[in-house]
C-alpha cells in the first residue's frame, strides 16, 4: 500500500502524466475542445488516450496550447504558431533554459 501512495505521489509531480481528460483540458485553457484536436491534427500535442479511447493530456501538453493560443490570439496562425513552439522547445533544451511557460 506504501509503495501504491509512493508511485500515487510521483504522478502528482510528472509533468507527462496524462492526468487531465479534453473537457477539463478545454476548460482550464478556455478554449474549445475542437481547438485542442487542431494542435493534435498540426503535430503540437499527442494526447495519451484513456482505455475507452478518450484523449489525456498532461500538464506539459497544456503549457503548449496554452502558448499555442496566446500566438493565435496574437493573430498567428495555427500552423506557424505550432511551429515557433517547436522551435521555442529546441532552443530551450539545447541552451539549458526551461521550455516556455515552465515552472521554475
Amino acid at each position: 500500500m506504501i509503495q501504491d501512495r509512493h508511485s500515487a505521489g510521483a504522478k502528482f509531480d510528472d509533468e507527462d502524466y496524462p492526468a487531465y481528460t479534453m473537457g477539463r483540458a478545454a476548460e482550464m485553457l478556455e478554449v474549445t475542445q475542437p481547438f485542442l484536436r487542431s494542435l493534435e491534427e498540426a503535430g503540437l500535442i499527442d494526447p495519451q488516450r484513456s482505455a475507452g479511447g478518450h484523449r489525456r493530456y498532461s500538464r506539459r501538453q497544456l503549457r503548449r496550447a496554452e502558448r499555442a493560443r496566446e500566438l493565435i490570439d496574437q493573430g498567428t496562425p495555427v500552423a506557424a504558431a505550432c511551429r515557433i513552439i517547436t522551435l521555442e522547445d529546441q532552443l530551450a533544451e539545447h541552451t539549458g533554459r526551461p521550455e516556455p511557460g515552465a515552472q521554475s
